[in-house]
């Protein structure tokens, strides 16, 4: 057991979060990180104990065109003033892990900064991929180069170069000996070489007990990853996509496949795959704009923090604010908050209520961070499961309806279970206790231990979507990524009559659906309309359409595999995936 099995994490992007300047003018050092250490108390409260904070490193502008590894941005502050930020982080009893930006270099960082210098004659010039002294960029620096994500900002570094290995380790240990830091999340870690990542990961091992490396991998199997030899995580980005898509269908099933797929993943074991849950983050929509309906933060939130994973929360969602992904800007997702704007919010914002909550709930439930994953109830609109460990049994139940549900599950052999929301306590009754679950809500169901402090200090906890702080970008539109004209065209307006929604009927017919083999393209509202073979055959091409663009923009980004593809065919949702393409960055 490390710290990182048991952690709750909180997400800052400091650039944003302290109004710094979006261009570095490398003048005076503004000792902005200080301003975030009363933000480390609020952490605490909100039950999260570790953090996640990055980039912090001097650049050029949003802090991943890294000109020096080993200097605090000057628009943050000194190496002083981070050194004793992880201190008092390390006081209040927070880890700390960064962001290492190890795929590429901005184009001020010292090695290519020698190759505009001396050309062919720099030391320099292997350090990078593909340097054409032949060549030119939009820069005219005389030579081209290999970058990231098309970006010539971005120069992406040659990895198998033992020079630049050797260097790279060594801030590591620089990061760990001048900062005291807990961990790394490696960005892009999806095109970060093998072998890199394997001599990242023995330094990690080396530098200081149970140092964490987590990565940053949005498809593919996550196993090739996280394993003994290279990371201990990566961000689950399959989770997050099903997340809030199968909140905005109904579609629990999306969910539970999801889960059900990672967790053999892992060997079906609970330790196989402890994957970097989150809801939201620096790079994709806040998690309140996506969903349709607002009241579905609940249901999310309650998932995200009990399936298998190590749950995080990105600074701001835990009130409540919005953020909408524009075509040539990620600066609305990463604003500037004063916290004394929401210092009252644990007890008066009902969403900071509920993560507070979430966050106590899962540092005293071992099973939530230890415990193996069983499914036990799943439909469209209602999911429930358990986690075992250790002979406590606890059980998660959720429901995205409009209406109340009750339910029956098995738990474990306490007598009475408690719910960790709501304070309810309910008997076990042959093995099962009957709960009913609010309208767009969920509970987490604890065995009753009396004296230990687990379940005696539980108090209701409701959600008040009023409570939602308005949206930061009014009238900004999602960014579509993607000229894929197969996508303007599966995204077209629909008609509306000929794709009546069955969102409207009763339990016992959307169960006969939920139980049935019915494609959902398929799935209508008989006593209003009709499809007639023409206008199935142009649902069914939009699907297609959807999901050759999907596939189209994984091979950009990398080679597909035989279960990505599965995955994509598998999901014939219109809604949900018009999200997946909009989940790409």
């Amino acid at each position: 057991m490390a710290w990182y099995d048991e952690a709750v994490f909180y997400h800052i992007y400091p650039l944003g979060l302290t109004g710094a300047p979006m261009e570095n003018s490398y003048g005076e050092v503004e000792h902005r990180l200080n301003t975030l250490i009363p933000w480390i108390a609020h952490i605490k409260e909100i039950g999260c104990n570790a953090l996640y904070i990055g980039p912090l490193f001097e650049s050029v502008g949003h802090g991943y065109e890294t000109t020096d590894y080993k200097k605090l941005d000057n628009r943050l502050g000194d190496n002083k003033d981070l050194t004793n930020f992880v201190a008092e982080c390390h006081k209040q009893g927070i880890k700390v892990i960064l962001d290492g930006v190890f795929n590429h270099t901005g184009r001020d960082f010292f090695a290519f900064k020698d190759i505009q210098k001396n050309r062919e004659n720099s030391q320099y010039k292997d350090w990078y991929c593909n340097v054409n002294f032949s060549g030119n960029t939009e820069y005219n620096d005389g030579f081209s180069y290999e970058n990231w994500g098309g970006y010539n900002l971005l120069v992406k570094l040659n990895q198998q170069n033992p020079a630049v290995r050797d260097y790279i380790c060594d801030v590591i240990r620089f990061w760990v000996s001048e900062y005291d830091i807990d961990g790394i999340r490696l960005d892009a870690a999806d095109v970060l070489d093998f072998n890199y990542m394997k001599a990242l990961r023995q330094v990690a091992n080396e530098v200081k007990p149970d140092f964490w490396l987590m990565g940053e991998v949005i498809h593919g199997d996550y196993s090739k990853w996280v394993n003994e030899g290279t990371l201990h995580s990566v961000t689950n980005y399959q989770l997050h996509k099903a997340l809030y898509s199968g909140h905005n269908d109904h579609n629990y099933f999306e969910i539970a496949h999801t889960v059900k797929r990672l967790y053999e993943m892992g060997g079906n074991k609970p330790d196989g795959l402890k994957l970097y849950n989150f809801t939201d983050n620096h790079d994709v929509e806040r998690i309140y704009t996506k969903l349709n309906n607002k009241a579905h933060f609940a249901p999310v939130h309650i998932l995200e923090y009990t399936l298998p994973g190590i749950p995080s929360i990105y600074y701001g969602s835990e009130f409540g604010i919005e953020g909408r992904k524009e075509k040539f800007s990620d600066a609305s997702l990463r604003p500037a908050l004063n916290l004394e704007d929401y210092k009252d919010a644990v007890t008066n914002n009902s969403f900071t209520r509920l993560i507070a909550a979430l966050g106590k709930t899962r540092q005293n439930c071992k099973a939530l961070s230890y415990g193996d994953y069983k499914e036990l109830i799943l439909m469209n609109r209602q999911y429930a499961f358990s986690r075992n460990y250790n002979g406590e049994s606890v059980v998660v139940a959720v429901n995205n309806d409009d209406s109340d549900y009750t339910m029956t599950l098995p738990v474990g052999n306490a007598a009475e279970y408690i719910g960790a929301l709501s304070g309810e306590k309910v008997s076990v009754n042959n093995g099962n206790i009957v709960v009913t679950i609010k309208a767009n809500y969920g509970e987490i169901w604890m065995p009753v231990t009396d004296g230990s402090g687990k379940t005696e200090d539980i108090s209701p906890v409701e959600l008040n979507v009023s409570d939602a702080v308005a949206d930061i970008t009014p009238d900004s539109t999602p960014a579509d990524e993607t000229k894929d004209t197969a996508v303007e065209a599966a995204t077209a307006p629909q008609d509306t009559t000929a794709n009546a929604s069955s969102d409207n009927t009763d339990n016992s017919t959307e169960e006969k659906q939920e139980t049935s083999s019915v494609s959902p393209a398929a799935e209508t509202n008989t006593s209003n309309s009709v499809f007639d073979s023409e206008q199935l055959a142009f649902e069914k091409g939009k699907i297609a359409g959807l999901q050759e663009a999907i596939l189209a923009i994984m091979e950009k980004n990398g080679p597909v595999t035989e279960q990505m593809r599965k995955d994509v065919e598998a999901n014939v949702y219109h809604d949900s995936l018009i999200n997946w393409v909009k989940s790409f960055r």
